[in-house]
């Protein structure tokens, strides 16, 4: 009898689920107000001409009266209502979608954090069950809900955004389109009443809505999706035609605003080359559980689920010798750049004080590995 091999099927199963998943296109946007409702009401009345079943699961309209205007004539699938603190709400109907089932379905602000005791936390999950169905959706999203972004966008508008996508939320979409206007174009709009009522265009002009910090999200927007074309080229070329595989290994402490430093800007990297990246955390006896707190032991739990989030596989060594346990990871997982902070960062003076440093210097070296120091 012919033995059957478990892992095989489960290859054969996932190719199975791959191949029937739907595909997923986004729309993203430097700001609110670019137009990015607008363009995709606008590609739903142009597949529904053409004989597509195609459904809003949800859409945001802002009360713009030219974007609730395209909502009329496409069928619209009913929200979830739900009582929040005393509150009627309403919500995406997933599971209603699935039921239905139509070739694609609308849904807005990707982004968007459900209301508590909702399936998924977050609207992009949903998306992501959707897609698992077999449904294609087309969905948009502003680039500072990107979540390696978020502190330049802190840097930039002087805003922490809140509601954020993990980047491999972008990275699975089919196609990325991005909706670009001018700063002065946008201004005009902001002005024109077409972003914001009336009341609240004084303050927006005073805050959000300066040329400057427009043209430097503008410019995020731009590289995010030249980044993703670039990918896509690359996936689509045949093997040969393609460079070495780039891997990436984030080496952190329990320093947590090191670490989430080091974790962002490793993940920016790893996004733009298309490549898989790790997060290695070497326990040394001075960072047990009983020498560093709880608060500490709390903070490093959140980066190594930032770190999830953000496409990376995480390794937990415990070893004395931190520059020994990177030189390890480094050889069994064929790293190709190691990512740490800067010189004065405890991870670095660790390695420094060890016999070890030389010899993976002299490793990384000969092995045409790279080392990369993050501000």
């Amino acid at each position: 009898m012919p033995v059957v091999s478990n892992s095989g099927a489960e290859q054969f199963l996932n190719l199975i689920r791959k191949s029937r998943r739907g595909k997923f296109k986004i729309y993203i946007g430097m700001s609110a107000g670019v137009g990015k409702t607008y363009r995709m009401l606008q590609e739903a009345h142009s597949l529904m001409k053409n004989g597509i079943d195609i459904k809003i699961g949800f859409i945001e309209t802002h009360q713009r009266a030219e974007t609730q205007s395209l909502v009329d004539g496409l069928p619209v699938v009913p929200r979830r209502k739900l009582f929040y603190k005393g509150k009627e709400l309403e919500e995406m109907d997933v599971q209603a979608i699935i039921n239905l089932h139509p070739e694609i379905v609308i849904v807005d602000e990707l982004a968007h954090t459900n209301i508590e005791g909702s399936q998924n936390e977050k609207r992009w999950q949903d998306v992501m069950d959707i897609l698992d169905a077999g449904i294609n959706v087309i969905s948009a999203v502003n680039i500072q809900h990107l979540e390696s972004l978020n502190p330049s966008i802190k840097e930039i508008t002087g805003v922490d955004v809140s509601e954020r996508i993990p980047d491999s939320v972008l990275q699975q979409a089919d196609e990325v389109v991005n909706i670009d206007l001018t700063a002065d174009e946008l201004v005009t709009r902001l002005k024109e009443g077409k972003i914001y009522t009336q009341d609240k265009i004084s303050l927006a002009l005073q805050n959000f809505f300066q040329s400057e910090k427009i043209l430097q999200l503008r410019e995020l927007a731009l590289k995010e999706v030249a980044s993703q074309l670039e990918r896509k080229i690359e996936t689509e070329l045949p093997k040969s035609a393609q460079l070495k595989q780039e891997l990436f290994l984030a080496c952190i402490s329990s320093n947590h605003e090191i670490a989430k430093k080091v974790i962002r800007k490793t993940a920016r990297l790893a996004s733009y080359y298309g490549s898989k990246w790790y997060l290695l955390y070497v326990q040394t006896e001075k960072e047990s559980g009983d020498n560093i707190g709880l608060a500490a032991q709390r903070h490093l739990l959140n980066n190594l689920k930032l770190a999830t989030e953000l496409g990376a596989d995480v390794i937990r060594l415990k070893n004395n010798n931190v520059a020994k346990g990177i030189f390890e990871v480094t050889e069994q997982k064929k790293i190709t750049t190691i990512c740490i902070g800067k010189p004065h960062l405890n991870l670095l003076n660790i390695i420094l004080n060890t016999a070890v440093f030389n010899q993976l210097l002299q490793k990384l070296s000969a092995s045409d590995i790279d080392i990369v120091i993050l501000s």
